[in-house]
């Protein structure tokens, strides 16, 4: 088989959305901290949205970026606390996929936290070939062609081969 059409994780993305909640904001970032080991990135607004009570530069949420072996050892954790089970509607038509989870207490390993209280977060998780790196890059920025580009179909497929997992309705 030809090396190019090798498809892995490039990032796994934990998102925590806590809104103006500052005291949201910080149980949040612990609980990404807990997981990860890792502290978070706080995200910041960038747009004024009056009916929503939002002005720039207001902390809105935080996040964590994992990549490499760290984010396929998170992602198994992950995908475990979901049973295994993920629904089709989860995957985008360019071969990435996203869910969420309701309790943090699901994730082996994890135990509750009263400072924390119950609370989930959303996962997101990018998938790339070698190539990828063409649409990036400063210089010289290129669009992947079709026939190289991930469909939903081969995520699927690499997720029940590599992760054990099964799909939904």
């Amino acid at each position: 088989m030809n090396q190019m059409r090798n498809i892995k994780i490039e990032k796994v993305t934990l998102n925590v959305g806590a809104g103006k909640d500052l005291n949201k904001l910080e149980k949040g970032a612990k609980l990404l901290k807990t997981i990860t080991g890792i502290d978070p990135v706080k995200t910041i607004t960038s747009k004024r949205i009056p009916s929503w009570g939002l002005r720039p530069g207001l902390p809105i949420g935080c996040k964590i970026t994992l990549r490499k072996e760290k984010a396929v050892e998170i992602l198994k954790r992950l995908i475990e606390a979901k049973d295994n089970l993920l629904k089709e509607s989860q995957f985008d038509t360019n071969g990435n996929l996203a869910f969420g989870i309701h309790e943090y207490i699901d994730i082996p390993g994890m135990e509750y936290d009263p400072d924390i209280g119950i609370m989930g977060f959303e996962v997101c998780v990018t998938l790339e070939r070698p190539g990828f790196r063409i649409k990036r890059r400063k210089l010289n920025k290129r669009k992947i062609r079709k026939n190289h580009s991930i469909t939903k179909q081969e995520a699927i497929e690499l997720m029940k081969k590599e992760f054990n997992m099964k799909i939904g309705e």
